[in-house]
């Protein structure tokens, strides 16, 4: 009885005190009503930690206890192995589920070459014209695995992307494929007179007539990426161009806006005007997604995206209201009396209206300022600029800029025009996508480019 009323009264304080966040979305609970209503916002902040503690940590060990506890009533309990068997055995279905939960962004209806950045930019249009969008979601649907579009095209799985590459697995043991995981590739030695390659690996020599390299860059180590196919690559006679992080959140200079911003998201439109991006790139609507603020910088989305074709010391240029016109909203009717600060925290979080606002004018009467003064508002709004301190390094990137020289590979066959029998794909290339699917489209493109080569030469 008691559960139950505290339950009741928990739901209805989160309700009458949530929040609407700008994409129109609630958020809310015990930390933020505790905040609003007794004004002490450590309190709340204090509240959140506990609670994340808890279920971090002690609702797991309350529940791998109970598991270890109820083994005592069987014959085969040892008070010194079974606790230990359990919590390896519980920690294992943990790890299975978070690795196999999440939903694989497949490709994207509106991918596009200039979506990818490259030092020869017309170097992925075959590949990616012999290979679209269309024939990946039909090779998916073949599968019988479920498809859903999101925003800007990103097309997804709804099932756990483990069903995806257990498709892919029994589509290449149907072929005949033999697949030797947990196999480190130590060296490449070409054999003489072209007849093919050495390989040495953790389980000996191995020699084959051809040789695809598709290994990833050293982007996300965590994951065990490493830079040994780049190492391997140019052990074959290949040049690499410098590679760097991609699709990485940006860090900021200290004080840069406002170091209490940290945990804000909202849908902003971003831009580099700075980095010379071609008039349909630049006009592309993939510019304008979410933007979270960190404690060091800006990420989401939006800035992710912006990280691959932005170069130290360039501008980022943020609209904070894309698709709205604050001009004409300072002007309308019956704003006069308003002042900026009391307009816009309906339109944004407040602590960001504060951060961006010139404080001579915030609080100032919208009827009472020059046009001078409306038109700097504007600015801070929908261009605000500045230079960010650099990019997150390889451990926070999703994607590495740079890699094998797109100028010693073909690009219809993806074949190396300096070694013979020898074929470079996916994200190995000098060739990064946007964010959204861009980049795995690129690895089924570029890999069944270089698979098609293949069948001719076996005769298939």
């Amino acid at each position: 009885l008691l559960g139950s009323a505290t339950a009741f009264i928990e739901g209805t304080l989160a309700q009458i005190y949530k929040k609407r966040a700008p994409d129109g979305s609630c958020y809310g609970g015990p930390a933020y009503y505790i905040e609003q209503t007794l004004k002490k916002r450590w309190l709340g902040v204090l509240f959140a930690v506990v609670m994340i503690l808890t279920y971090m940590v002690g609702f797991n060990l309350v529940a791998s206890f109970n598991i270890a506890d109820s083994f005592k009533a069987f014959s085969f309990y040892d008070p010194s192995l079974t606790p230990i068997i359990v919590g390896v055995a519980v920690a294992a279905l943990f790890l299975l589920c978070i690795s196999g939960g999440g939903k694989a962004n497949f490709t994207n209806r509106r991918l596009a070459a200039h979506h990818y950045a490259c030092a020869d930019p017309s170097f992925c249009e075959p590949a990616l014209d012999a290979f679209t969008p269309q024939d990946m979601e039909r090779l998916v649907h073949g599968w019988g695995l479920p498809v859903e579009e999101r925003a800007h095209g990103q097309l997804f799985l709804t099932v756990p992307a483990k069903r995806l590459l257990d498709a892919l697995v029994q589509d290449c043991r149907r072929q005949g494929c033999a697949l030797h995981c947990q196999t480190d590739v130590h060296d490449v030695v070409p054999l003489p007179d072209g007849a093919g390659f050495e390989v040495g690996t953790s389980q000996g020599l191995w020699r084959c007539r051809r040789l695809v390299l598709a290994l990833g860059s050293p982007a996300w180590p965590q994951c065990g990426a490493t830079g040994s196919g780049f190492r391997l690559a140019q052990a074959l006679g290949h040049r690499l161009v410098e590679h760097a992080p991609a699709l990485a959140p940006f860090r900021m200079v200290p004080g840069w806006l406002d170091d209490n911003l940290a945990g804000i998201s909202l849908p902003v439109r971003i831009g580099l005007p700075q980095a010379g991006l071609s008039p349909s790139l630049a006009a592309d609507p993939v510019w304008q997604d979410d933007l979270l603020f960190t404690h060091d910088g800006i990420s989401g989305p939006a800035s992710l995206k912006a990280s691959l074709f932005w170069r130290p010391g360039q501008e980022v240029a943020l609209d904070f209201l894309p698709g709205s016109d604050l001009a004409a909203l300072l002007d309308g009717p019956g704003q006069g009396k308003q002042t900026p600060r009391g307009l816009l925290r309906r339109l944004l979080p407040q602590r960001l209206v504060d951060a961006l606002l010139p404080p001579e004018t915030a609080g100032r009467k919208i009827a009472e300022l020059s046009r001078a003064a409306r038109q700097q508002i504007c600015a801070r709004i929908h261009d605000f600029r500045t230079v960010p301190a650099g990019l997150a390094g390889l451990k926070k990137a999703e994607a590495c800029r740079g890699g094998v020289d797109t100028r010693q590979v073909d690009p219809y066959s993806l074949q190396s025009t300096v070694r013979e029998n020898l074929w470079i794909v996916g994200e190995l290339l000098d060739v990064t996508g946007l964010l959204g699917g861009y980049n795995l489209h690129w690895a089924w493109a570029s890999g069944m480019a270089a698979g098609r080569a293949l069948a001719l030469f076996a005769g298939k």
